[in-house]
């Protein structure tokens, strides 16, 4: 399987971590976002979107972190990265979707450019935008952890599940633009114990070979 990611790409980040609880080999194939790789050739050849992450396993390219994470559910089942029920699974595609869908498209490169170069906002007031988008999301994922018996250690229940691999990323970005992480307890608990495991800390922007 190849890779094509970024390293500070939060969706790329999940990928990575989903491939190292699974323990599948892949080889990792840059795309410089900052210097929009991603729209010129080869990658746009392969990625109608322009986006990352991409898998390509056997010739078939796959798009979207969490079709990606969920294929490789499928096709790797070991260890599951989904509950067994139905309530389960939605509860974790729940919780995955709180971040994918409602925090990561407000804040992600492409957005914060559009509001710099062609909206004419300052530095200072886009930090403020991100900050506002990711603690109000945080704060729904809270609510949503700490009052429900399910969480377990992880997300849900003692085993890492599609919402760890998704939170994980998202709190290191909240990191990086000095977000206030006091007000949700529970999700913090959560990140620390996903940051004891292997896969998660080999799986950061720092290890990733194109880390600057």
């Amino acid at each position: 399987m190849d890779l094509y990611s970024y390293f500070r790409s939060s969706a790329s980040f999940r990928v990575r971590i989903a491939l190292a609880l699974k323990g599948l080999a892949y080889d990792y194939k840059p795309v410089h976002l900052v210097k929009s790789e991603q729209l010129k050739p080869p990658y746009a050849a392969l990625s109608a979107t322009g986006l990352v992450p991409l898998l390509v396993d056997d010739g078939h390219a796959i798009g979207q972190s969490l079709a990606i994470i969920e294929y490789l559910d499928e096709t790797h089942p070991q260890p599951p990265l989904l509950p067994v029920d139905a309530l389960g699974r939605a509860r974790v595609r729940g919780l995955a979707l709180d971040i994918a869908c409602e925090i990561h498209p407000l804040d992600n490169l492409r957005v914060l450019r559009y509001l710099v170069r062609e909206l004419g906002v300052s530095e200072e007031a886009k930090d403020t935008w991100y900050r506002h988008w990711v603690e109000t999301g945080l704060a729904a994922v809270e609510a949503q952890l700490a009052g429900d018996a399910r969480t377990g250690r992880f997300c849900h229940g003692d085993s890492p599940t599609l919402a760890d691999c998704v939170l994980v990323p998202q709190i290191f970005n909240a990191q990086r633009y000095d977000c206030r992480l006091d007000a949700v307890p529970t999700v913090m608990r959560v990140f620390g114990a996903c940051m004891q495991l292997p896969a998660f800390v080999d799986s950061q922007p720092d290890r990733c070979p194109d880390a600057a």
